[in-house]
């Protein structure tokens, strides 16, 4: 076997095993991807929600603020600022439990970017702080999204009742989730580096989507 005939033979090998790797990354992201679209995400609720630093978890109309804090709230709103701070808890599950034709995976979440829908409102663009495990179970994994920002910002034309009682219906004693959505966008860690959903999914409370 001359050289010539041997230099062909390694191109033709080396070509083949890149090929085969090939194959098995792409095979790799195709299989994470369908892992990635099988997730399903839902809102929890909210909680440790605070207004100009003032927990107001325990009530349920303008009234209950007492004096002092209610001054506070007044001359905030008069200098056009109503900072908010809460935790919005995303319900994920993770159907790829073995059953079936699916294989048992753990889902990596390493981002979770969403803009916080207000009334249908968009509002401020959050993420999660560190990668979140979602187990191959069936079962519902708790997802902590912590959001911070002006409410006045972004309902700047509202009277200043409208502002209290909507960050009371949000984070008050009688809060409800349906006033809100996540317009979100997940990531997942894979063999082969991060993989994004390839479109973005509106997560609300009602259902898993």
């Amino acid at each position: 076997m001359n050289k010539h005939v041997r230099a062909s033979l390694a191109l033709l090998l080396l070509a083949g095993v890149l090929t085969l790797s090939s194959c098995a990354a792409f095979d790799q992201m195709a299989s994470a991807l369908a892992n990635l679209q099988r997730l399903k995400f839902k809102l929890s609720g909210v909680r440790d929600f605070r207004l100009l630093g003032l927990d107001i978890s325990g009530k349920t109309m303008l009234s209950e603020f007492n004096a002092l804090d209610a001054l506070r709230l007044v001359e905030a709103y008069r200098s056009m600022k109503l900072p908010v701070d809460f935790i919005v808890d995303v319900l994920a599950v993770n159907p790829n439990d073995g059953t079936g034709e699916t294989r048992q995976t753990t889902s990596t979440l390493t981002g979770l970017e969403c803009r916080l829908l207000i009334d249908g409102r968009p509002t401020i663009v959050g993420n999660i702080d560190s990668p979140i495990e979602i187990p191959g179970t069936g079962r519902e994994s708790v997802i902590p999204l912590r959001l911070s920002f002006d409410l006045f910002e972004f309902f700047a034309g509202e009277q200043y009742e409208d502002l209290i009682q909507l960050a009371l219906a949000i984070g008050g004693k009688n809060r409800t989730a349906t006033r809100i959505a996540l317009d979100a966008q997940p990531t997942v860690s894979t063999p082969a580096g991060p993989i994004t959903y390839p479109g973005r999914v509106t997560i609300v409370s009602t259902e898993f989507r």
